[in-house]
């Protein structure tokens, strides 16, 4: 079994890149930003003020979170409905990173996460996976990229679903996700220590991904010694 970690902030590339290498790989890919956009959905469909700790603390005591994976990848259900559509909108984007920074809410979604990373090998990614979440992951890395090519590339992503939408929306909403996940207090976003660092401003998607599999397959022959 292998656990591996791919921290890094919003349009970095995690999660494309997390997909790419767990099919590589033939391990689970598990998406962390869609249990906290579950939460977040949760919270706006309840009327919660997605900053209100209290609230959310309480809400998140009884939610009901399931996560399936077929051949197409993960399935997010809430209250056993499946709302893996639902939680891609730029409200819920923006009131994610809202509810990640309470501690009651990371609390039960890492202990649904470790759930699964000890039942299976999995690629996870998010913010906190290599610090927090999985500290004795077998591999860790830390992808980045500069705002402007962040925000480019989820610019590029959304104006699909949403044509409206202006590069300087996403811009904004980019920096201001930055700030909120680096400065909560509780498990922020922060390189691990022992984490390989990748900047992918001026990377194409397979080179970063063959660069983790090279840096994986290098360790794991030099175990095998």
């Amino acid at each position: 079994m292998i656990n591996i970690a791919i921290d890094g902030p919003a349009g970095a590339g995690k999660s494309t890149i997390a997909k790419l290498l767990s099919k590589k790989l033939g391990i689970i890919y598990l998406d962390t930003g869609a249990m906290y956009r579950t939460v977040a959905l949760k919270a706006v469909k309840s009327g919660i003020d997605t900053k209100d700790a209290d609230a959310l603390g309480e809400m998140v005591k009884d939610i009901n979170i399931e996560i399936k994976f077929d051949q197409d990848g993960q399935r997010i259900f809430l209250d056993n409905e499946d709302v893996t559509d639902q939680i891609r909108t730029k409200e819920i984007s923006i009131a994610s990173s809202d509810v990640a920074v309470v501690p009651a809410v990371r609390l039960k979604m890492v202990e649904l996460q470790r759930r699964i990373a000890s039942q299976n090998s999995v690629v996870m990614d998010g913010r906190d996976i290599g610090t927090y979440v999985l500290p004795n992951a077998d591999f860790k890395f830390f992808l980045t990229a500069s705002l402007e090519e962040r925000a480019n590339r989820r610019f590029s992503e959304m104006r699909e679903k949403n044509p409206d939408i202006t590069f300087e929306e996403v811009y904004k909403d980019i920096e201001y996700r930055d700030k909120n996940d680096s400065s909560r207090q509780f498990a922020p976003l922060k390189k691990a220590e022992d984490a390989i660092e990748i900047d992918t401003t001026k990377m194409t998607i397979d080179e970063v991904v063959n660069r983790i599999t090279g840096v994986i397959g290098n360790e794991l022959l030099r175990q095998d010694r």
